[in-house]
């Protein structure tokens, strides 16, 4: 039995999350964290991170907002729990400083930016995709409610994005753009110059598109979560295969076919 306690229980996707693992055979939810409400649980609930509430505790799934993360995760770290992120916004900074405190105490803090399999799955594709084609792009969209822009998901697939033309060798993709009449009209600029667009609308969930180009055909992959329950299978496999290693590790790849 792996005991989980959640962080951000009463938000959208923790209200989710911890409805789901309390409904698992091999898990328990053994405590609920949030400042704004309590998650539909007979768990213990508390407002505030504190030892009291890591008693007994495996594994907190931190889903509230990067500032908040970075403090509940070494507060954990310390604590002796292995760590699950589900929110975006950490920078290199911060994974930098919880990779090493998740070493030194010989704790695993993982660190995903998107769980639905889906997302995962569109990521996978398009590091095979990436070097048979001269251009590409990242258009994300999401509700207006999301604090940051680029989303973590979009961010991750830029990188493995640049990693893969990298190896393939190729250029940065094409763009003859000297001037933009409106400031970011051509969005923004990421590793390996591949342009990403955010987008925030009213309806929408957690959406990623990517765009590939050469002379005469265009590939489009894309993901689309409508509904939050899209997230359960790949936190249920996060915190079932987190602290497998030591230290911080980013997205769920090295688990999705275990």
């Amino acid at each position: 039995m792996i005991n989980v306690a959640v962080t951000g229980a009463s938000g959208r996707l923790g209200f989710v999350l911890s409805k789901a693992l309390s409904g698992a055979e091999d898990l328990h939810v053994s405590s609920t964290i949030d400042l704004h409400g309590q998650a539909p649980l007979s768990a213990p609930h508390f407002q505030e991170l504190t030892t009291e509430a890591l008693v007994g505790v495996d594994v907190l799934l931190d889903v509230t907002v990067a500032a908040s993360a970075r403090k509940n995760a070494a507060f954990a770290l310390e604590q002796g729990c292995h760590v699950v992120i589900g929110t975006s916004g950490l920078d290199a900074s911060d994974r930098l400083s919880l990779g090493d405190l998740a070493t030194r105490v010989g704790r695993e803090c993982l660190i995903v930016p998107n769980f639905a399999l889906g997302a995962l799955l569109l990521e996978r594709f398009a590091a095979q995709a990436a070097k048979y084609f001269e251009s590409v792009e990242v258009i994300e969209l999401h509700h207006p409610d999301k604090r940051d822009a680029p989303s973590g998901t979009a961010t991750n697939t830029l990188q493995i994005l640049a990693e893969a033309r990298a190896e393939a060798g190729l250029m940065e993709p094409p763009d003859a753009t000297e001037v933009e009449s409106l400031a970011g009209s051509r969005g923004g600029v990421g590793p390996g110059g591949i342009h990403v667009h955010s987008v925030r609308l009213r309806g929408l969930v957690a959406h990623e598109e990517i765009l590939f180009g050469s002379p005469g055909e265009q590939l489009s992959l894309r993901h689309d979560s409508f509904d939050r329950s899209s997230f359960i299978a790949g936190a249920f496999l996060a915190v079932r295969n987190v602290g497998k290693r030591t230290g911080l590790h980013v997205g769920l790849g090295d688990f999705l076919d275990s």
